[in-house]
């Protein structure tokens, strides 16, 4: 019994730690989702999903469609509440571009050789 009883007490401390993490990882989402709704028209947005469903979405939307990969479409509207008519039309998630992850929706940059 003993055995058992410090069994558990090991455990108590890597599941508040796993539970703050989780924690930490759902308020930051949060955040990140909710300032999406505040992006200024015209930049870019990053819908998570499959590319076939995003690309009607944007459609529906009445968005472009900049680059799409396996589980991200990047996409852009100059008019205002594209994130809100994107949601509408049944995105699962949406974010900034720029904030997820640095897309700026331009062609890289090439270094010209002379």
């Amino acid at each position: 019994m003993t055995t058992e009883v410090r069994h558990r007490s090991r455990l108590r401390p890597l599941r508040q730690i796993a539970g703050a993490v989780a924690l930490v990882a759902c308020g930051w989402l949060a955040v990140v989702v909710a300032l999406t709704f505040g992006s200024a028209p015209g930049k870019s947005i990053a819908i998570v999903g499959p590319p076939a469903q995003a690309l009607a979405i944007i459609a529906k939307a009445n968005g472009r469609v900049l680059a799409a990969n396996d589980y991200v479409t990047f996409a852009r509207s100059d008019d205002a509440g594209f994130v809100a008519r994107l949601y509408a039309a049944g995105a699962l998630l949406v974010l900034d571009a720029e904030q997820a992850g640095g897309c700026r929706g331009l062609p890289p940059k090439r270094n010209a050789r002379l």
